[in-house]
């Protein structure tokens, strides 16, 4: 038993709870707060191959602004990239989020296009295309990008692919 009058207790229970729920809605508008001030993560692109996948946002825009050439040359030189391993063998699936399938998106290998435009949200080709020099690979690793837009590119997400054999 407590040695408090009656009905002090339950004064001293509520001051508590009144605490806590003061506490909580203050962390619930900090948190708030906090996301307000990020930004928006842009649409992303991902490469599968077998059961393996990488996946990523823009390397350049991705926010629906037209980017130069000088801005996407520059976008290519990133080395930041995710990395793959592709056996010639395999078969490399590319998906795009519904917001760059809606806009178009084309492959690129090496900065030259690979693919006709499309707005399917994903596509396959066979793995030896990356490595093969008819199609402008050089070496055992190349860069591969989504390219969002049919004329105008608005988005870059950069790929690389290694070969793996």
């Amino acid at each position: 038993m407590t040695r408090l009058p009656r009905g002090e207790a339950a004064h001293g229970y509520r001051a508590v709870r009144r605490r806590r729920a003061v506490a909580a809605a203050g962390a619930v508008s900090a948190g708030l707060l906090v996301l307000s001030a990020c930004d928006k993560p842009t649409p992303m692109a991902t490469v599968t191959v077998g059961r393996d996948s990488v996946h990523t946002e823009a390397t350049c825009g991705g926010e629906g602004k037209t980017l130069s050439s000088a801005q996407l040359t520059e976008c290519l030189k990133d080395k930041d990239i995710k990395t793959i391993s592709v056996d010639p063998d395999d078969t490399v699936r590319f998906g795009v989020d519904p917001e760059i399938a809606d806009k178009g998106w084309t492959i690129m290998l090496n900065g030259q296009p690979l693919s006709d435009p499309s707005n399917k949200t994903y596509r396959s080709v066979g793995g030896y295309v990356f490595f093969n020099s008819q199609y402008g690979a050089q070496g055992n690793s190349t860069l591969v990008s989504i390219r969002e837009g049919k004329q105008d590119t608005t988005g870059l997400w950069s790929f690389r692919l290694k070969k793996d054999s």
